[in-house]
C-alpha cells in the first residue's frame, strides 16, 4: 500500500510539473525590452500570450501593480502580476506561494531579462508583493 502509494505521488508529481505555465503579456507595441522579456520567457519553457496595449497604466491599476514597483510591461499568470523584467525562474518561485499578489522588478535595470548590454548586470532584486502591500524579496542578482 505504501509503495502505490509513493507511485501516485511521484506521478502525480510529475503530471504536474509537465502542464504548461501559460503568461499573458501586456506591453507598449513599440517597446523592444519587453519583446525581449517574452522571448526569455519562451525560451524558459513559459507559452505567452502576447497583448498590445496602448493603455498600460489600466493595465497595471486592473491587476494591482503599486505604482512604486512599476515597470514597462505586465505578465498574469495563475490570476498574479509579473511586473517587469522578472526572470522566469521567479515566475516559477511566485507559482508556489499562495501568500503573494504578484511579484517585480521595479525600473529596467540593465542585465535583467530583455535588458542585456553586453556582459554589464546592476544589481536588482525581484520583489514578492502580498495581501495590504507588504512586501518581501524573492531573489537578489548582484552587479557585475
Amino acid at each position: 500500500m505504501r509503495s502505490l502509494l509513493l507511485l501516485t505521488t511521484l506521478f502525480a508529481g510529475i503530471a504536474q510539473a509537465a502542464d504548461p505555465i501559460t503568461m499573458d503579456v501586456y506591453r507598449d507595441p513599440n517597446c523592444g525590452c519587453c519583446k525581449e522579456w517574452i522571448t526569455h520567457l519562451r525560451d524558459n519553457g513559459i507559452q505567452v500570450r502576447d497583448h498590445e496595449e496602448t493603455n498600460m497604466a489600466a493595465v497595471k491599476m486592473r491587476v494591482g501593480v503599486p505604482y512604486q514597483l512599476g515597470s514597462c510591461h505586465t505578465g498574469v499568470v495563475d490570476g498574479k502580476f509579473v511586473e517587469g523584467h522578472v526572470p522566469a525562474s521567479d515566475v516559477l518561485k511566485l507559482r508556489e506561494r499562495p501568500d503573494l499578489l504578484g511579484a517585480a522588478v521595479p525600473g529596467m535595470p540593465i542585465g535583467s531579462p530583455g535588458m542585456e548590454m553586453g556582459d554589464r548586470q546592476d544589481a536588482y532584486q525581484v520583489v514578492g508583493v502580498a495581501q495590504g502591500g507588504k512586501l518581501s524579496v524573492l531573489s537578489e542578482y548582484p552587479a557585475r
